[in-house]
């Protein structure tokens, strides 16, 4: 009788509860699911939690396979020669694969003053936060935004919807992902909400302080309340555990998803760098890489070869409030696009943007491989971005020799 082969999954976000799931096409596969909350967060709904419309939480019964087992722990080493995960609690666990799913967070700020007197908002925790923070201080008090990409305009939103005084400070461009159209419906959008959009030379912060954001422009904000949005990063765990990484301290893999170092680790989500090629940090791609991570863990199994990376990307969205939002189109290689929806269709369109992931996750729960999206034709400019590095490398290591 052939024993299970067992996969441990470290991480319960987008990426890795899809790829837990679908490894449970195999009955003779067990799955184990590492992750440090004993329910799933909705991150894209963390906007919410600071506006109070929604608690960002779904029981993981709902979304996770019933054959799943899920341990609630913090994986702090991987031991790729031992094949085992040592956890915070105490004890550890083997594979026989390991799923690399750990997304990402905030990065650590460099701005003086950022670490203790900003908040950031990239985890449950954080937000959870922020809600006391922000019920101390009278509703007129000013609030100060910092970063311009979606969480930072979601937030600014869901908050001067609400009445609160919001100042979105950019350091660059308002949204930099969007289409100028898009950006134009955005800033109209933020202006009829009250917010004041800082952006343009002189926006980057260079200092936090208890009650004030100092500008490079050398103009100083009162501010209550500093919200942090700038910039994410990925936990060290890979890079503690003797692993290749990025700059940044994703994974190393190939376009199989598979580790440059060790064949039975593979990697998913914002926590992966394919080729050093990294997608966006996105539910959009964290999803279908989940999704492809499983699919290559089930090859290996079955002594195939595995599929390459073949993402295909639709936009952005981006909630404007509760009563508008936009989606902006792009590219299948996601570069943004002349056309989007905003207004209340927008919003509506994000809405049903969110409602559908958590259902696709308890889709593939219930029906293991029924998720296709990243099977999608597409990746044309990813291979073309591939042989253009590939044809660069013999030319940087004679420059270097």
């Amino acid at each position: 009788m052939t024993e299970n082969t067992h996969v441990l999954v470290i991480g319960g976000g987008y990426s890795g509860v899809m790829a837990a799931n679908r490894l449970t096409r195999r009955d003779d596969v067990t799955v184990t699911l590492i992750n440090p909350r004993p329910s799933f967060v909705e991150r894209i709904r963390l906007h919410q939690l600071i506006g109070g419309s929604h608690d960002a939480v779904v029981d993981y019964s709902k979304v996770l396979a019933g054959g799943v087992r899920l341990v609630v722990d913090t994986v702090t080493r991987i031991d790729a020669v031992e094949r085992g995960v040592t956890l915070a609690g105490g004890g550890t666990v083997g594979y026989d694969y390991l799923i690399y799913a750990v997304g990402s967070g905030s990065a650590d700020p460099s701005v003086p003053g950022a670490a203790e007197f900003a908040y950031p908002i990239s985890s449950l925790e954080e937000a959870q936060r922020l809600r006391p923070a922000l019920d101390a201080v009278p509703g007129a008090a000013a609030v100060t935004v910092v970063g311009a990409g979606p969480s930072g305009i979601e937030t600014a939103a869901e908050l001067a919807e609400q009445g609160r005084t919001v100042t979105l400070v950019c350091g660059g461009v308002l949204g930099p992902y969007l289409h100028p159209r898009g950006r134009r419906s955005v800033a109209n959008r933020l202006a009829e909400l009250g917010v004041t959009v800082l952006d343009g030379p002189g926006t980057k912060v260079t200092a936090v302080t208890r009650d004030a954001v100092q500008l490079s422009g050398g103009r100083e904000l009162p501010s209550a309340v500093t919200v942090w949005t700038a910039g994410f990063g990925v936990p060290d765990l890979a890079v503690r555990s003797g692993l290749s990484t990025d700059t940044l301290g994703r994974l190393l893999t190939d376009e199989t998803l598979t580790s440059v170092d060790d064949v039975r680790i593979v990697a998913a989500g914002d926590s992966a760098a394919p080729s050093d090629l990294p997608l966006r940090m996105s539910c959009q791609a964290a999803m279908p890489l989940g999704a492809r991570a499983a699919d290559t863990v089930l090859a290996k199994i079955a002594g195939e070869q595995p599929s390459t990376l073949n993402q295909v990307f639709a936009g952005q969205c981006i909630s404007l409030g509760r009563r508008a939002g936009i989606f902006q189109f792009a590219h299948r290689y996601d570069v943004a696009v002349g056309f989007h929806i905003d207004g209340r269709p927008g919003a509506r369109l994000k809405e049903f943007i969110c409602a559908g992931i958590v259902k696709q996750l308890a889709d593939e729960a219930g029906k293991p491989g029924s998720y296709r999206l990243h099977r999608f034709s597409g990746g044309a400019k990813r291979r073309q971005l591939l042989e253009a590095k590939r044809d660069a490398a013999p030319a940087v290591a004679e420059r270097t020799a």
